[in-house]
């Protein structure tokens, strides 16, 4: 891991996105998970030491016409208005409100996401899997965050019943996301 000297000299954090997912999954016909992800996201991380996490302050952003489950017609689907409305909302957003350190390596983040306008507060777990030095001298950060949300909390409300009854697609949606982080020079 880097020295406490080397990463108190960092207070800002970007993604390493070559390293770095954001994904989901939901139910679909309530007997299967179908997974997609954003090809385009950004994470900024400010205040942070590479050691007091807590008190650091986290915002990201996705593209919605980025969304991806390896399926065009969903894809589609997706952005369109029934869900996303990339068009009109391209973006979806998330604010730090809060970080608490639940245990030696583990977090939980409270903040705001914002998806198509509608604004709620959500939390979620963060592993902290510590700061190295890469090969060239860079600081680097790992985490992975874990949450679920409720896409109806959020308006993404278009369903249809199954004929045996229940929904094509789950209210739930498991939120995971793999961040490496590059400290940023001063």
């Amino acid at each position: 891991m880097t020295t406490t000297a080397q990463a108190n000299s960092i207070s800002t954090w970007a993604p390493d996105l070559n390293h770095s997912e954001v994904t989901f999954k939901v139910k679909h016909m309530m007997i299967s998970t179908v997974s997609g992800r954003f090809n385009e996201f950004n994470v900024e991380v400010n205040n942070f030491d590479g050691i007091h996490f807590e008190e650091s302050e986290v915002r990201f952003s996705a593209e919605t016409a980025s969304v991806n489950t390896s399926n065009d017609q969903r894809d589609a689907h997706l952005r369109s208005g029934d869900f996303f409305d990339a068009d009109n909302f391209p973006q979806l957003t998330f604010q730090s409100t809060g970080i608490e350190k639940k245990s030696d390596q583990v977090y939980e983040i409270s903040g705001d996401l914002n998806i198509r306008g509608t604004v709620k507060n959500i939390r979620l777990q963060a592993e902290f899997g510590g700061v190295l030095n890469d090969p060239w001298g860079n600081a680097k950060a790992g985490f992975t965050l874990e949450g679920k949300i409720n896409r109806t909390d959020f308006g993404l409300n278009w369903n249809a019943a199954l004929e045996a009854g229940g929904w094509l697609v789950a209210e739930e949606v498991k939120l995971n996301a793999e961040i490496q982080l590059a400290g940023q020079a001063s």
